[in-house]
């Protein structure tokens, strides 16, 4: 079986919680144990995972990084989730899905970043490309404080395949566009939809564009760029929060 080293706290720790991944084993720094280590330690006990004190030295040279805060664990790969699992699956009739589908995201700092506001909102699933697509590394869940390992991430080889088929499923697909005439706040996000995310430096590309119901963008002061990818994520899963849970 592959493995890869998860680092960092909350990665390790949130990864335990979620039950999804096999822990093999876990490293800690030598002289690094500090009272939040005492939860994560006794979980691990209880699961009769080996726990081992290292060096940090060697728990550099695991992680490949100083950002591992005294903790690593060798683990198995991130679990994807198929599409039609979480697509498919019994709904409460007042319950509309949310679905997050990301057009060539490639920096693993937005993929993070959206993705721990994805949890946080409650989004249902977050749907990524095989190619030209940042991928749910042990980076992706450091940057995301750990909520990787919560939400489901799907991977797809087609981006447009996969709105033709939630479109199918009934779910309207909202897509960014910094120069759509519609905004967020003025749309409504109460059905069940997708949300379009653009890459980094050309948003949408045009064949996922033209399958998108609607284009939508975010009002802004000025007009010489567009917010980056994981900040205008936010922007709509919250205003899609609001609607949905505060009128």
């Amino acid at each position: 079986m592959k493995t890869e080293i998860l680092y960092g706290f909350h990665p390790v720790f949130e990864a335990l919680k979620a039950g999804r991944r096999i822990f093999f084993e876990i490293y800690i720094a030598k002289n690094k144990t500090p009272k939040p280590f005492e939860k994560l330690l006794a979980i691990s006990e209880f699961r009769k995972i080996s726990v081992k004190k290292i060096e940090s030295s060697q728990l550099k040279y695991l992680t490949k990084t100083d950002l591992h805060q005294g903790i690593g664990a060798k683990v198995s790969p991130y679990p994807f989730v198929e599409l039609n699992d979480i697509v498919d699956r019994p709904q409460l009739s007042d319950i509309k899905q949310l679905f997050l589908l990301l057009d060539n995201v490639v920096d693993p700092h937005n993929l993070g970043a959206i993705i721990r506001t994805a949890l946080c909102a409650g989004v249902d699933g977050v749907i990524i490309t095989k190619d030209r697509s940042a991928l749910p590394t042990p980076a992706v869940s450091k940057v995301s404080a750990g909520a990787l390992e919560h939400v489901n991430v799907v991977c797809v080889i087609n981006i447009v395949t996969t709105i033709k088929l939630l479109k199918n499923k009934g779910l309207w697909i909202f897509g960014m566009d910094k120069n759509a005439d519609n905004d967020v706040f003025s749309c409504d996000f109460s059905g069940s939809l997708g949300i379009v995310i653009g890459g980094e430096s050309k948003g949408i590309r045009s064949l996922v564009k033209k399958q998108c119901d609607i284009l939508i963008s975010i009002p802004q002061i000025e007009k010489i760029n567009s917010l980056n990818a994981s900040v205008a994520a936010a922007v709509v899963m919250y205003e899609t929060f609001r609607q949905r849970n505060l009128i």
